[in-house]
């Protein structure tokens, strides 16, 4: 199991010392730095900026959300990033949910399955380069037919030539179908409030989409696992969960409207429907201080890696054992140094290559 790092998402600016975690991340040989949007900064800009110093590390988005831009212009980025990365760039996509995608995108949210899977079809015949793009989809159309435009457009092939054919795609999922989709037809997957309780389940449902992959697909054997884990050093865990509580209760409260929140559905499934309830009702009130102090000490400890070294240390047997094949840490990044010093320690490694898939053996 790998380690990474996640920038998380900007608020007000950039986030602290990002751009100094970026180059310790390189320096200390983790494996990868990612980089997120949600409606404020975008995932790209900043990966190209902070990557640039970097020679080591590979380069992904978590996530670039697919109503940001349309697919060929996704494929434009991930084929020039890639080049630029001297092939270390991994292209992370995600749907979003329907406030952000019809509220600042202005695009419909239904069907946002079929839409992702037309959406990753359209950039793999991007990157392939094997013949003028065309696509005929639901969603995506291309080029775009005569009677909805001038009828000047024509089918076009990129004017680069990707550095690999075959660039990583990863998708971000929670829900079932999502994430049986996800080793259907991509090369990764990012979910976001992995528990290894959840792993058995996890694992049977990224079973059903490897037995739908195409034989042309990458091995299901190097498919990959790039879970965001908050991870907190601190004296003891309540302090360091009460770092993560307020994470908690936003996804669990605030992202996505009530009755269509999928991240509350993960914590659902994970069996904190009650306290998911209170979270909600206190944040959607505007008590975000009682939402927070909500967030049972249980649940933060089954999606994070909180407290001492000695805590965190006796936590990662029971990651280790999971489908996860890189953490990606959400930490403070003076931290860094510590934990990558704590991963080899306990027997892990922070480069590419290392780990084991959740593949068939």
């Amino acid at each position: 199991m790998r380690l990474g790092y996640h920038t998380g998402y900007w608020s007000a600016g950039p986030p602290p010392g990002a751009a100094q975690a970026v180059a310790a991340a390189d320096a200390l040989g983790l494996d990868s730095v990612w980089t997120a949007e949600a409606y404020g900064s975008d995932a790209l800009t900043p990966l190209a900026w902070w990557g640039a110093g970097t020679r080591h590390v590979r380069l992904g988005t978590a996530i670039a959300q697919i109503s940001a831009r349309t697919p060929t212009a996704a494929a434009m980025a991930a084929l020039t990033l890639d080049h630029l990365s001297g092939g270390r760039f991994v292209l992370g996509l995600g749907a979003s949910g329907p406030q952000v995608v019809e509220g600042w995108y202005g695009q419909p949210y239904p069907r946002p399955l079929a839409r992702t899977r037309e959406y990753v079809d359209v950039v793999r015949q991007v990157l392939a380069r094997e013949a003028p793009v065309t696509y005929d989809g639901d969603f995506y159309r291309l080029p775009l037919p005569a009677d909805q435009g001038s009828g000047l457009g024509k089918p076009l092939r990129s004017t680069v030539h990707p550095l690999r054919a075959d660039l990583p795609i990863h998708l971000a999922a929670e829900g079932p179908r999502n994430i049986a989709m996800a080793a259907e037809i991509a090369d990764g997957w990012l979910p976001l409030f992995y528990s290894p309780r959840m792993d058995a389940t996890y694992r049977e449902l990224l079973a059903d989409g490897f037995a739908r992959r195409a034989a042309a697909r990458r091995p299901a054997e190097e498919f990959e696992v790039v879970a965001t884990v908050p991870v907190v050093l601190a004296d003891d865990v309540e302090s360091a969960a009460d770092a993560v509580r307020p994470f908690i209760a936003l996804y669990a409260g605030g992202m996505g409207a009530k009755g269509a929140n999928f991240h509350r559905d993960v914590l659902d499934r994970l069996g904190y429907t009650e306290a998911c309830d209170e979270i909600q009702a206190h944040y959607l009130a505007g008590d975000r201080a009682r939402a927070t102090a909500a967030v049972p000490t249980e649940l933060v400890r089954d999606i994070a890696l909180v407290g001492t070294q000695d805590d965190i240390r006796a936590q990662l047997p029971a990651w280790r054992t999971t489908a996860v094949t890189t953490v990606l840490a959400q930490a403070d990044p003076r931290t860094l140094p510590r934990l990558a010093t704590l991963w080899r320690e306990s027997g892990h490694d922070g480069a590419p290559g290392a780990g084991t898939a959740p593949g068939p053996a």
